[in-house]
């Protein structure tokens, strides 16, 4: 990797990937404290536990009841959030945004900058995400849409990007396609060096020759599987364009991973409607919510900031910290309240799609670097107000804290007094109740569980007649799994993730498998959600 230095810019630490990428030792040392110590402050807690379960038995238990009330207070306070989300977004759908846009005289000076990155994702997976933008209610020639493929994907995905340009060339204003070279000196194969590169190449290519205003170009990044909601254009141009400073501003829809998720197996399906409904929360949240894999920005923003970061693993969270610190601290994320459609994890058998599924929680979980990019960043921007780098270092150490932790902790640690306390702690009356309080604390709280069973089978695609209707209460029984999700796919490859930067073991990007193995999944432009809600002309449902 190519070190960065205080000479490369004034503000040189917007750009690091990793520690040993800075040249200075007094700053390399502290950006590699940064990192060792999300995974220290996990694995201190854990092994803390067992030791003074050991120990300090009555602690622990005390300790644990409290969690375990702070914990279902926590889920009672998400579910209203998850709630409130959907409700909103259900609102959303009712209203024709494309007869609303229009009623403004100046939505046609604004254009839509679309980028597919691709690498090696077979026809059926890709075909629909065009199918989607071909159906979109919106002016498809206000449209540049960029497929931006990779060397190293080798021959297959050209063969694939002709047959897109073939069919939907002529569906939109331009149609590119890039080829991301490989092996770029100082870049890190992923999205990020792939996207930064399409946006350069589109600049170069159509923007500047056509004198396209950058401040009116709308820049939406969607992974080569999502499928717009119809009226998604729609309703972005309008937020975008009555925001009162959108150049300040990223866009965020709700991904829902749902394209394929009959086919999926019962823990991926769990996984996927918990992400999704993770999402839906943080659209309440205005003071943790950050850009996510699908979203929206303006060009020149984009290009004022040098696009996306080429060095890192999570691009899609690190545009919203690079921005922020860029404006110091005057930028915002705003919550569209609009799905798009995704795919779950799946791969050709259940044991590559549980893998799978691991591996791409893993990557998400690695979104860690960006809590040691934000906080040393906030060391050298004085500019940013301290109540916001406060809140919002606080905000993401306690989240990937918790997401490491929180589940160990609450279905796994609370039986450690019992078991390592010894003969004189498990004959009190405090060893003999904790047992009974954890459990009656973890039924009350998977009683919130009741409104995600509900979500979940109103935002099920139509079911697949090979499926019988048996397969409905699959879908509700399935969130008892909850528990050992939450573990298996949540705490642990958090844990890894935190682990594997504290240790130096610097991930690269991995791309997950999508794999469709009913042909069918995924057509349909996303029209399944919510089908009972709006007008079936209007919403396209």
């Amino acid at each position: 990797m190519n070190q960065i230095t205080k000479k490369d810019t004034s503000r040189w630490y917007l750009r690091i990937g990793r520690a040993n990428e800075i040249a200075g030792r007094r700053d390399r040392i502290i950006y590699r404290a940064l990192e060792i110590m999300p995974g220290i402050l996990a694995w201190s807690t854990l092994i803390g536990f067992v030791l003074l379960s050991a120990f300090k038995p009555v602690v622990v238990a005390v300790f644990i009841i409290l969690f375990d009330v702070y914990w279902l207070v926590k889920v009672v306070f998400l579910s209203f959030h998850l709630r409130s989300g959907y409700r909103r977004m259900s609102q959303n759908l009712k209203i024709d945004w494309w007869a609303k846009l229009k009623e403004r005289a100046d939505w046609e000076e604004y254009w839509h900058l679309i980028i597919l990155p691709m690498y090696k994702e077979p026809l059926e997976v890709v075909l629909p995400t065009f199918q989607a933008l071909a159906d979109s209610r919106y002016d498809k020639q206000k449209m540049i849409v960029v497929l931006a493929l990779e060397e190293r994907g080798g021959e297959e995905p050209k063969k694939v990007a002709e047959v897109l340009r073939e069919k939907f060339g002529r569906e939109f204003f331009k149609f590119l396609v890039t080829i991301h070279p490989q092996d770029i000196a100082g870049e890190l194969a992923g999205k990020g060096s792939n996207e930064t590169w399409a946006a350069k190449r589109v600049k170069e290519e159509i923007i500047d020759p056509l004198n396209l205003p950058y401040e009116k170009i709308i820049t939406s990044v969607f992974d080569i599987d999502t499928n717009v909601w119809p009226q998604y254009f729609a309703l972005l141009t309008y937020r975008f364009i009555t925001h009162p400073n959108p150049t300040r501003a990223s866009f965020q829809p709700i991904p829902f991973f749902t394209n394929n998720i009959w086919e999926a197996p019962a823990l991926a399906r769990v996984v996927s409607f918990s992400s999704s409904f993770w999402l839906t929360m943080q659209q309440e949240r205005p003071e943790r919510q950050v850009t996510f894999s699908s979203h929206s920005m303006s060009f020149k923003t984009l290009a004022e900031i040098g696009f996306w970061q080429t060095n890192i693993v999570s691009e899609d969270s690190r545009i919203f910290w690079q921005c922020y610190n860029f404006f110091n601290g005057e930028y915002e994320t705003v919550s569209l309240y609009a799905p798009v459609y995704m795919d779950a994890a799946v791969d050709r058998t259940f044991w590559t799609s549980m893998k799978a599924l691991y591996k791409q929680q893993r990557r998400w979980a690695w979104g860690t670097e960006n809590l040691v990019y934000v906080l040393f960043a906030f060391l050298k921007n004085k500019k940013v107000p301290l109540a916001q780098k406060l809140r919002h270092g606080f905000n993401l150490v306690e989240g990937y804290y918790s997401w490491a932790t929180n589940a160990l902790i609450i279905f796994l640690m609370g039986w450690l007094p019992v078991i390592l306390g010894g003969a004189a702690f498990n004959v009190t009356l405090l060893s003999y109740n904790l047992p009974r309080i954890t459990r009656t604390i973890m039924i009350l709280a998977m009683v919130g569980l009741v409104s995600s069973a509900v979500i979940s089978i109103n935002t099920l695609p139509p079911r697949p007649p090979q499926y019988g209707r048996y397969k409905y209460i699959w879908m509700i029984l399935q969130w008892l799994l909850v528990p050992f999700t939450t573990i298996v796919f949540g705490s642990i490859p958090a844990l890894d993730a935190q682990s594997r930067l504290m240790l130096g073991r610097y991930m690269g990007f991995w791309v997950t498998p999508k794999s469709r193995n009913n042909p069918e999944t995924g057509k349909g432009s996303g029209k399944h959600l919510f089908p009972r809600s709006g007008n079936t002309k209007t919403e396209g449902f």
